[in-house]
C-alpha cells in the first residue's frame, strides 16, 4: 500500500478573537474557516424551518390528521438515523397532540429499504389514515403508489438524493430538491414543477434523516401553536428540545457533515445529555458503553451508542433499537440495550471475519498484478458475506485503500439478487457515480439511492463482473488520480508547552467534531523513550518531543504494523484526556507515526 502522506492545514492569523478563547482554539477555528462570529451555538442561530421547502403542505395534513384524531404511522429506516427520526416523529407528534400514533420500520433482508409495496401491504390491518416516513421514501415510487392507492395519504421526509422523478406523495419534505431542481433547471431551462414549493435554502442540506423531521415537528408546533407574543401561550407550547439528544444521535450517527446548523443541533442535544436530561434508551446505551454522559461528546454518540442502534437494523429488527429509544422506563431501556449490546458484539464479531476476507482478496489481486493495477473503484462480493454489514466493510476497506468501495452479499440465502454497500472519498459523489452507471447500462443495477459518502444499490449477481467494470470506469472519468493518494491532515506542530490538560478539556468540548469538521490533531518529531505491548496489537508509549526535556504519555491503537516502533519517529496526535478514578491526565492519543 502506498505511505499515508500528513498534510498540514495552512496556518491563518488569529487576530481579532476573543481574548478569553483559548489560543489554540482559535488558531483551530481559524484553520477550520470559522470567524469569531460563528462561535455562537445556541440554538436561536438555527436556520429557520420556513427555510424548509415542501413544509406547508406537510404541515396542514398532519395537522388536520391530529385535530380529526387520525391514525398515523411512521415508516422509518433499519439505520441509526431512521430509528432516531422515528423516535422523534413518534415522540414528537404526541407532544403536539397525536393520540393514534404508531411506526413500521422494514426488515432489511425482507423488506429491503424504504416505503415499499410489501411495507404497504403489511399495514393493512392497522390501516392508518397517513404515512410519513422518515429517512426514505424519495425514492419509493411503488410504495407512495400502492399507499396511496388504499386510500392512505403519505407525507415523505428524506434527506437522500432524488432522482429524476418523485413520487407521488401528498407531500414532501427533503432539503436535497434544491440541488436538484438546479440541475433540473440548468438542463431544460425550464423550472422544475417542484422547485417553488420544495427549494431549501443550502444551510440545510446536511441535514440528516433526523434532523429534517425535527425541522417538520417544529414547523407544525408552530402552526398549532402559534407565539403571538402572549407569555401564557408560549408556556403552553410542547417542548420539543425535549427531543434534541435524539436528533444529535442520529446526525453524528449518520455521519452527515457537521456544518454550522448541525453542530448547534448536536450541542444542542449533548448539553442535554450532560445535564442528565436524555431518554431512558440513551442513558441506558451510555452505561453499557461504559461512557459517562455527564462528559458526553460526539465521538461517544459515533462509536458507542450509534453502533448498537445500528446492530439491531444490521443482523436482527431495528424496532429493538426504536423501541429502545421509546420508552421512558430505565429498567426496560436498559433490558433492551443488554440485547442490543448482544447484537453489536455479534456484528463485530462478523465485520471482523468479513473485513479480513476482504483484505485478503484485496492482498491476492496486489500480489498478482501490484498495487498499481488496482482498479479506482473498488468492487468486492464474498458469498457468504451479510448483506447487513457490507457497508461496515466497505467503510473499512474504504479507509484502507482510500478509494471508492462496494461491498456485496446475497440479498438472501438462494437470491439471484446482491445487495452492495458502497463508501466514498471526499471529492468523489457516489450517487451521482451510480446514476452515471445506471444512464450508462439501463437495466444494469436494478435500483439504487444514497448521496455523496454512502449509497446502496441492488444487481442480479450475473451482473456483479460487468457492473464491477463500469463503475471502475466511471471513477477513472470522475475522480482526479491525485485524490487517490492517502494523506492524513495535522493542524501542524505543536509547542510541547501547550501539551497540557487545560489545552486537551478545551479542545475536547469546542466541537462538536466529526464529519467534514475534523478533531484537531497536531505532528510532531518525537524521541521514543520507552515503549510497550498493550494487548495484541496496541502501543503504550513515552515519547519526548525533539529538544524538549520532559516526556509524554501516548497510545497507539491497532499498531501491528508499526510494532517495534522507530527509535526517532514522526506521530500525528491528538491531545487527550485519560481519566482514572475520577481523575484527568493527559495523553497523546497517535493516529499516525513514520520514521523521522
Amino acid at each position: 500500500m502506498k505511505p499515508i502522506a500528513i498534510r498540514r492545514r495552512e496556518p491563518v492569523s488569529i487576530a481579532g478573537w476573543p481574548a478569553d478563547l483559548h489560543p489554540l482554539l482559535a488558531r483551530v477555528y481559524a484553520a477550520r474557516g470559522l470567524t469569531p462570529r460563528d462561535l455562537a451555538r445556541r440554538l436561536a442561530d438555527l436556520v429557520a424551518p420556513s427555510s424548509l421547502g415542501g413544509l406547508d403542505a406537510a404541515c396542514a395534513l398532519l395537522a388536520e390528521a391530529i385535530e380529526r384524531d387520525l391514525s398515523i404511522c411512521v415508516v422509518g429506516d433499519f439505520d441509526a438515523d431512521g430509528a432516531t427520526g422515528s423516535a422523534v416523529a413518534v415522540r414528537g407528534l404526541r407532544l403536539l397532540g397525536a393520540r393514534r400514533v404508531h411506526y413500521r420500520v422494514p426488515n432489511r433482508i425482507r423488506d429491503g429499504y424504504g416505503l415499499s409495496p410489501g411495507v404497504v401491504e403489511s399495514l393493512a390491518d392497522a390501516a392508518p389514515d397517513l404515512i410519513l416516513t422518515v429517512d426514505n421514501g424519495i425514492a419509493s415510487h411503488a410504495g407512495v403508489a400502492a399507499a396511496r392507492a388504499r386510500g392512505m395519504r403519505v407525507v415523505v421526509t428524506d434527506h437522500h438524493l432524488p432522482g429524476e422523478t418523485l413520487p407521488d406523495a401528498d407531500a414532501i419534505v427533503n432539503p436535497q430538491l434544491m440541488r436538484a431542481s438546479c440541475a433540473r433547471e440548468s438542463k431544460s431551462g425550464d423550472p422544475s414543477p417542484h422547485s417553488s414549493t420544495t427549494a431549501a435554502n443550502p444551510d440545510l442540506r446536511n441535514l440528516a434523516g433526523v434532523g429534517v423531521v425535527f425541522y417538520l415537528l417544529l414547523a407544525l408546533r408552530a402552526r398549532l401553536f402559534p407565539n403571538d407574543g402572549d407569555d401564557r401561550a408560549r408556556q403552553d407550547r410542547p417542548d420539543l428540545s425535549s427531543l434534541l439528544d435524539l436528533v444529535a444521535l442520529g446526525t453524528v450517527a449518520d455521519l452527515v457533515p457537521l456544518d454550522a446548523n448541525n453542530r448547534i443541533l448536536v450541542e444542542a442535544g449533548l448539553k442535554r445529555i450532560r445535564a442528565g436530561r436524555c431518554c431512558a434508551g440513551i442513558a441506558a446505551l451510555f452505561k453499557a458503553s461504559g461512557r459517562d454522559p455527564a462528559r458526553a461528546v460526539a465521538s461517544d454518540l459515533g462509536f458507542a451508542l450509534g453502533p448498537r442502534i445500528n446492530a439491531a437494523g444490521r443482523l436482527e429488527d431495528m424496532s429493538l433499537g426504536i423501541e429502545c429509544l421509546l420508552t421512558d422506563d430505565p429498567a426496560r431501556a436498559l433490558q433492551l440495550v443488554e440485547e442490543l449490546s448482544s447484537i453489536n458484539a455479534q456484528r463485530q464479531e462478523l465485520q471482523a471475519t468479513m473485513v479480513e476476507q476482504g483484505e485478503a482478496m484485496i492482498a491476492r489481486f496486489i500480489g498478482r498484478y501490484q498495487d498499481d493495477a488496482l482498479p479506482h473503484g473498488v468492487v468486492l462480493h464474498e458469498p457468504d458475506w451479510h448483506p447487513g454489514v457490507v457497508g461496515l466493510v466497505a467503510s473499512k476497506l474504504k479507509e484502507r485503500l482510500h478509494r471508492p468501495v462496494v461491498a456485496c452479499a446475497g440479498a438472501e440465502p438462494g437470491s439471484s439478487e446482491l445487495k452492495g454497500s458502497a463508501r466514498s472519498i471526499p471529492g468523489f459523489h457516489l450517487r451521482d457515480a451510480l446514476a452515471e452507471v445506471d444512464a450508462a447500462c439501463p437495466g444494469l443495477l436494478t435500483r439504487f439511492g444514497g448521496h455523496a459518502m454512502a449509497a446502496g444499490l441492488t444487481i442480479p449477481a450475473d451482473h456483479l463482473a460487468r457492473f464491477a467494470a463500469e463503475f471502475d470506469a466511471v471513477v477513472r472519468r470522475r475522480l482526479d488520480a491525485q485524490l487517490l493518494e492517502p494523506y492524513i491532515w495535522s493542524d501542524g506542530e505543536l509547542d510541547p508547552e501547550a501539551f497540557t490538560a487545560e489545552a486537551a478539556h478545551a479542545l475536547r468540548y469546542a466541537g462538536p467534531w466529526g464529519q467534514a469538521f475534523a478533531e484537531p490533531a497536531f505532528d510532531n518529531v518525537f524521541e521514543v523513550e520507552s515503549w510497550r505491548a498493550v494487548g495484541e496489537r496496541h502501543l503504550r508509549l513515552m515519547l519526548r518531543p525533539t529538544g524538549y526535556a520532559g516526556t509524554f504519555e501516548a497510545i497507539l491503537f491497532n499498531a501491528l504494523e508499526v510494532m517495534p516502533p522507530p527509535p526517532r519517529l514522526r506521530a500525528v496526535y491528538q491531545l487527550d484526556l485519560n481519566e482514572w478514578n475520577g481523575r484527568e491526565r493527559l495523553q497523546l492519543l497517535v493516529r499516525h507515526i513514520e520514521p523521522a
